[in-house]
C-alpha cells in the first residue's frame, strides 16, 4: 500500500512538473509586443494603454475599417479646440490609428461591414525634438499577424514613413481625423 501511494505521489509530482513546464514554454512563446521598436526608433511601449484610448474617429477604406485613438493629452487637445484653432498639438499628444480587415456580420438584420481580422497600428506621436524634420511628428506602423498573434515593426516604415501623406494637412498640424462630435 506504501508502494502504491508513493508511486502515485511520484506521479503526481511528475504531471505537476511537465504542467509547469508547458505553462512556461506558453508564457515565454507569447509575444510582449511592447517590446518592439520601429526603424524610425519609435517604441510600441510608449502606447501602452492605447487600447483604451477615447477613440476620435473611424473610417473606411475598400480594404480596412479604421478606428483613430488618441491618448489623454491628444484628446484635452482636441476639446480645446486644436487644430480648428490654429495652434498646434502639445508635446505627448499621441494618436492610434487600428485596423481591421471586414466581413459582412452574418447577425445583423441590415447589411453592415464589421471587423473581422485585425491587421494594423499605426501610430504617432508628437516630439518636435525628435521629429523636427516632419512636422514634429514621428510615425510607426505594426504589423499583425493573425496565424502567429504577433506584431512586427513595418521594416519599409522609417519615422517618416506617415509624414508624406499628412503633409496635406499640414495647416491642421498634420493631423487628418478631427475629434468627432458625439
Amino acid at each position: 500500500m506504501k508502494t502504491l501511494k508513493l508511486c502515485s505521489a511520484i506521479a503526481g509530482c511528475a504531471a505537476l512538473c511537465v504542467s509547469m513546464v508547458v505553462l512556461t514554454a506558453s508564457a515565454e512563446n507569447a509575444q510582449d509586443k511592447y517590446k518592439l521598436v520601429s526603424p524610425g526608433g519609435i517604441k510600441f511601449a510608449d502606447f501602452k494603454g492605447y487600447e483604451d484610448w477615447s477613440v476620435v474617429s473611424s473610417a473606411r477604406t475598400d480594404d480596412v475599417l479604421k478606428v483613430i485613438v488618441a491618448n489623454p493629452a491628444m484628446i484635452k487637445a482636441y476639446k480645446s479646440g486644436i487644430p480648428g484653432n490654429g495652434k498646434p498639438f502639445p508635446e505627448g499628444a499621441k494618436a492610434a490609428k487600428l485596423q481591421w480587415k471586414f466581413k459582412k456580420s452574418t447577425e445583423a438584420p441590415f447589411v453592415v461591414d464589421v471587423p473581422d481580422v485585425f491587421a494594423q497600428a499605426f501610430l504617432m506621436e508628437k516630439d518636435s525634438k525628435r521629429f523636427a524634420d516632419t512636422g514634429g511628428w514621428g510615425y510607426a506602423v505594426f504589423n499583425y499577424d493573425a496565424a502567429a498573434d504577433t506584431f512586427a515593426p513595418d521594416q519599409a516604415s522609417p519615422a517618416n514613413c506617415g509624414h508624406a501623406c499628412h503633409v496635406a494637412v499640414k495647416a491642421k498640424d498634420y493631423v487628418f481625423h478631427p475629434y468627432q462630435k458625439r
